[in-house]
């Protein structure tokens, strides 16, 4: 499994984390899912860096069950333009 996904995008990057923290706190993928009540398909897309929307209510459920922030889970990396 990959723990974490990089995502290039036009000024920065994505990094998507999820699985890191799944490895670090010992929680399968079927856990998180049976748990948080949350979509295989849609916690593999935030995993994998996929996600093309992420719904604020399944970040904050998340959140909540693996006791992290938002940035733990999906951080902005902002790269300025040479100028």
């Amino acid at each position: 499994m990959n723990e974490i996904t990089k995502v290039k995008i036009e000024n920065g990057y994505y990094l998507f984390k999820l699985g890191k923290i799944l490895t670090d706190k010992n929680i399968s993928i079927n856990k998180l899912m049976r748990d948080t009540n949350t979509d295989f398909k849609v916690i593999k897309r935030i995993m994998d860096g996929r996600a093309i929307k992420l719904d604020t209510f399944v970040i904050a459920r998340l959140c909540n069950y693996l006791n992290c922030s938002i940035t733990d889970i999906v951080e902005y990396i902002n790269e300025p333009k040479d100028e």
